[in-house]
């Protein structure tokens, strides 16, 4: 904590102390995080993100100063000990495990307060329409295994899992047959052109959508299998399941994965009670 002359409201009056928080950002969790942070005058949020739309959105929340690129754990390091950094909030991605893991890596190497956020996993219902895997190069070979390779260039596979990981189908399959739904980002939209997908297969959203909604995107470009993953509610993948099984549609989901690093520390699945801590942590600090 440092002291800059700057004092909080009434409700919130701490002396003139600033608490230097980073938030990890780049997820709707995230934005909630710092929404919730931003009212009170005497914690200073700094949120880094991978990308411009994410750092938009951390900026728009509240964040005071946004970092929009990929950090390594050094990086992190010189952060921290440039802005004074007295926590470090990880809201990253559940499948964000390189960025958990150099979060890690900084706040060990400068013995700051770490706090974990990650949504909570949901309970993957069983029917013969769903697949579960353990990673994205399963998920490729999961397409194959259940699709003739000869049918119709009309029927298509949607994938439902960020742009990042699309490569994993084209590496195996047409990019003409992959309809893919990213967020409305000109650096998702290029990425998705340089792996050749045809314009008409982007469909650039932003948001948790219906069961009736996601059926109807399913049924409008006659999707015969979805690849997703599990990112929880708030990920909206329970609509997505939910959709794919009442249509008969097979849908592939990669499961999280597990981050032994974590396993000794702080790790919250409630966005008002990692609130709470922070709120706590600021008044003992």
């Amino acid at each position: 904590m440092k002291q800059d002359g700057r004092y909080a409201n009434e409700s919130n009056y701490d002396g003139g102390c600033i608490m230097n928080v980073i938030v990890m950002a780049g997820t709707s969790d995230s934005v909630r995080i710092i929404e919730k942070l931003r009212d009170f005058k005497d914690i200073e949020i700094f949120a880094t993100t991978t990308t411009r739309y994410g750092a938009e959105l951390a900026k728009s929340a509240g964040a005071h100063d946004v970092i929009s690129h990929g950090l390594r754990d050094e990086e992190i390091v010189d952060l921290i000990n440039k802005k004074n950094i007295d926590l470090l909030v990880d809201a990253t991605h559940p499948f964000a495990v390189e960025a958990t893991k150099n979060a890690l890596k900084s706040v060990h190497k400068t013995g700051i307060k770490y706090f974990r956020f990650e949504r909570p996993q949901i309970i993957v219902p069983e029917s013969e329409f769903v697949h579960e895997v353990q990673s994205f190069e399963d998920a490729a070979s999961k397409v194959i295994e259940l699709t003739d390779k000869s049918v119709s260039i009309n029927r298509k596979i949607m994938h439902l899992a960020g742009v990042s990981t699309i490569h994993y189908l084209t590496e195996v399959m047409e990019s003409e047959r992959i309809i893919a739904r990213v967020i409305p980002s000109v650096f998702s939209i290029k990425k998705c052109l340089e792996m050749d997908l045809p314009g008409e297969n982007i469909i650039a959203m932003q948001g948790t959508f219906s069961k009736e909604f996601n059926k109807a995107l399913m049924e409008e470009y006659n999707v015969s299998l979805i690849v997703t993953k599990e990112s929880g509610e708030s990920g909206g993948t329970p609509s997505k399941i939910e959709a794919a099984i009442e249509l008969g549609i097979p849908i592939i989901i990669v499961v999280r994965p597990e981050v032994l690093e974590l396993e000794n520390e702080t790790v919250f699945n409630d966005i008002d009670d990692i609130c709470d801590e922070i709120m706590f942590f600021r008044h003992v600090l």
